[in-house]
């Protein structure tokens, strides 16, 4: 039986790929329907007109047109309001 670890084995080189989350999309830029403007996790921006969230909070174009992002003042369930970032499509 060995009293030291033998050479050649480590505990390093574990790591997990990227998630390539972030904006994919930026505002005036033309989408189809269908495409991924914003990949998040949570809900950081919001879907506004003509855009759908999907069950990872992918935030993609339900309609052709260009991408546009505002923020707006949203009122909460205890009265209480919050800034907003939303994320909009403007059809052609």
């Amino acid at each position: 039986m060995s009293t030291s670890k033998s050479s050649g084995s480590s505990r390093l080189g574990r790591d997990s790929a990227a998630q390539r989350l972030g904006i994919k999309m930026y505002a005036g830029e033309l989408v189809k329907i269908g495409m991924i403007i914003v990949r998040q996790r949570g809900t950081r921006y919001l879907p506004g007109k003509n855009v759908k969230r999907g069950s990872d909070d992918t935030l993609y174009a339900m309609s052709e047109g260009k991408v546009r992002f505002a923020t707006k003042l949203k009122k909460l369930f205890n009265g209480s309001q919050r800034m907003v970032k939303v994320v909009s499509v403007d059809k052609k």
